[in-house]
């Protein structure tokens, strides 16, 4: 990549401490009433960069649409009219999609597949950048565990490895191999760090998390966004052991930059500096300046706190002219890498969204979960069928949470979906308009009943935590009476969160998770129920019996007295009042057709430390065959445990898996290699160590498969 630092060099020397913290500053785009004003602070050059939305919480507020020409006018402002020329650089909450919404992150995430996540995020590109934005807000990399987190839907979410896959997908698919190219936007890794871990699922809620957790769970994905060229950075909210992350040169110098080589600038969440006063580590506004500054964040977003004081700070000598020009070299930096010097206006080209629609209905199917099937799924095309349920005519939800520019209208609700693909009769009833006697006499009459069931957009996102993640009462009624009925039932749930389990699949003959699955899930959806698309999703969270086993998680320790009851370890007697298993394991998915796994074969079940430390690693395969009706993917995924090490690890880690096609009849041979990097841990200290001793490597279908092997790294 173009070195640009004798350029930054030479800006940097003309530029006033005025027009230099004015790199520093984030502004939201103006309402009309301050447009004039705002204009004569980019022609100030007090403005680096422009926030394309209003509202702490954009992702669950209205927002309106993107005017190029308004952008475009601005930035001719910035670079014709200021004194400096700087081009502003143009952020906006992209999540998971602008036009063509995809699945939110949590569900993409389920795919397991790193290749189509890449390729939907380079569509995403596309469809932003040509609407002028230059920089995403996304990935979000939140490891978390409570799924009463509204803002879980936004993660990958419990396990470090493949949060680590996922961030180097969507950077590989936003950023491309060069920012500046057409098409290209800028990645963000957030929020840095330990935001998932808000005590109670509480959203800016406290955290509590050790070095040694920070290291080994909290840490990978943003290091591997980082070494995947991630060019931005935006620290969290939160505190760690006691520091606001936000003022923490510990966290944002130290260790994001020293220890994981990041050399792009640190952008602070909404508000977060200002937030410093009420966390009660800064006293004034100047205190909140001068404390972020120090630490390493750069760029101040929308609390104008470094514009209205870091001037005075300078003065009194509380901040350095080098501190600022540090900040302000590194969001330079970033601007040249984007490009925005030699093409700095939005010049709007004919993007192809039919195709982007058709790559996001593959990302659906691919993200839907099949979790339950017996033998209804596939249904026939002829049968008749009761569409039943509160979501059956719904559009606006199955786009879910932060989706600011994709249409509800333009958006296939499942009855149409349905309809368009059925050779029988449909009959639906919108549980939410008529009484559940009524809905359930049409179950009574069709060969089928398809429940459409599941969570509002409202009560997920920012700002969106709630207390209880079981369905509501009226849908739990209505799928006891749908099995009443004696008649087939089929259970899709529309959710952004993993929701209690209990009584929900008791009752279902088949479930289909499809989450909040973006502009084409009801069609992907379809596709599932009919047969025409074998489901292949793999949870990426564990799904608990009850929401009272929260938190539940595959990658725990193991306790010093048989408690583990995730593993099923004297699960009867954890809680006196309930089985604390998951209902639904993490990595768990069925598909149409069946998988038969052989042994484990390892052709070098030993080796030394030494050639560990060289890069030597150990070799493992398995067969698996497709012994089905159908062609279908399977996710292989491989765990390891080590089993004796001077820290306590997990009883089991993902640290493998591949996505698969296997033919029916066929067999596909599955190779891994496990090395340095996969058979290692962090101390607390952030030291990574690779401790001689046996491993139990396990291969299967999920988290609870048996199929093991032991190898063993000699010292």
């Amino acid at each position: 990549m173009q070195n640009f630092e004798k350029q930054i060099d030479e800006i940097l020397a003309k530029l006033t401490l005025r027009e230099k913290i004015g790199q520093l500053n984030q502004q939201e785009t103006p309402v009309a009433a301050n447009a004039e004003a705002f204009k004569e602070q980019v022609r100030k050059g007090e403005i680096g960069s422009i926030l394309m939305s209003v509202g702490a919480t954009a992702g669950n507020d209205a927002q309106g649409t993107i005017s190029v020409d308004f952008y475009n006018e601005l930035q001719k402002i910035a670079v014709e009219e200021s004194p400096s020329g700087i081009p502003i650089l143009f952020g906006r909450d992209v999540i998971h999609g602008h036009k063509t919404v995809f699945p939110i992150p949590l569900a993409m995430t389920a795919s397991f597949n790193e290749e189509l996540v890449s390729k939907s995020y380079s569509d995403i590109a596309k469809e932003a950048s040509n609407d002028s934005v230059h920089w995403t807000f996304t990935p979000m990399l939140d490891r978390s565990v409570d799924p009463r987190w509204g803002r879980i839907i936004e993660g990958p979410g419990e396990d470090p490895y493949l949060g680590s896959a996922v961030a180097r997908a969507v950077v590989k698919g936003l950023q491309g191999e060069n920012p500046s190219e057409d098409g290209k936007m800028l990645a963000c890794a957030k929020h840095y760090i330990g935001y998932g871990a808000s005590e109670s699922g509480i959203d800016y809620h406290r955290t509590e998390i050790s070095d040694y957790t920070l290291n080994n769970y909290y840490l990978p994905a943003f290091k591997s966004a980082i070494d995947a060229g991630c060019m931005t950075v935006m620290s969290s909210f939160n505190d760690v052991s006691g520091q606001p992350v936000t003022s923490s040169k510990p966290y944002l110098t130290e260790i994001l930059r020293d220890r994981l080589n990041f050399n792009g600038f640190v952008v602070s969440d909404y508000d977060a500096v200002a937030q410093l006063i009420r966390q009660g580590v800064a006293g004034n506004d100047a205190d909140c300046a001068k404390m972020s500054i120090n630490a390493g964040l750069d760029m101040d977003m929308h609390d104008k706190l470094y514009l209205d004081n870091l001037e005075n700070l300078v003065k009194e000598g509380k901040v350095t002219v080098d501190t600022i020009d540090e900040a302000v070299r590194r969001v330079l930096r970033v601007k040249f890498i984007k490009g925005l010097f030699d093409n700095p206006y939005c010049d709007k080209k004919e993007i192809d969204i039919e195709k982007h629609r058709a790559d996001a209905r593959e990302m659906a199917a691919e993200s839907a979960v099949l979790l339950k099937n017996n033998g209804v799924l596939p249904i026939d095309k002829s049968e008749s069928v009761a569409l039943l349920g509160p979501f059956i005519y719904e559009r606006r939800t199955l786009l879910g949470s932060w989706m600011l520019d994709g249409s509800a209208e333009e958006t296939p609700n499942i009855y149409e979906a349905i309809k368009a693909k059925s050779k029988g009769s449909i009959e639906a009833v919108n549980g939410v308009d008529l009484s559940w006697d009524s809905a359930v006499k049409w179950a009574n009459l069709c060969d089928v009943t398809v429940l459409c069931l599941g969570e509002s957009w409202t009560s997920t996102g920012e700002h969106r935590a709630v207390s209880n993640i079981s369905l509501s009462s009226d849908q739990l009624d209505l799928i006891k009476r749908a099995r009443a009925a004696g008649k087939k039932v089929v259970g899709v749930l529309f959710c952004g969160r993993p929701v209690e389990m209990e009584g929900v699949a008791d009752n279902l003959d088949a479930l289909i998770y499809a989450w909040h699955g973006g502009s084409e899930v009801a069609n992907a959806v379809a596709d599932i129920i009919y047969g025409d698309t074998v489901p292949s999703g793999k949870l990426p969270m564990t799904i608990p019996r009850k929401a009272t086993h929260i938190p539940i998680y595959y990658n725990i320790t193991s306790s010093g007295r048989p408690v583990n009851n995730y593993y099923g370890e004297n699960a009867g007697e954890c809680y006196v009042d309930s089985i604390p298993t998951p209902y639904y394991p993490f990595g768990y998915g069925l598909s149409y057709t069946e998988f038969k796994y052989s042994d484990i074969e390892c052709k070098n079940s030993e080796l030394p430390l030494d050639d560990i430390k060289n890069g030597k690693g150990f070799t493992l395969c398995v067969d698996v065959e497709n012994i089905g009706k159908f062609d279908g993917k399977e996710v292989v995924e491989l765990y390891i445990h080590d089993n004796l090490a001077s820290m306590m690890r997990p009883i089991k880690e993902l640290k493998g898996f591949k996505k698969v096609l296997i033919k029916k009849g066929e067999t596909a041979k599955v190779e891994f290699s496990l090395g340095y990097n996969e058979l290692g841990f962090y101390l607390a200290n952030g030291d990574y160590v690779v401790e001689p001793g046996e491993f139990t490597v396990y291969i299967g279908e999920n988290s609870l498969t048996e199929r093991k092997i032991t190898i063993k790294i000699k010292g």
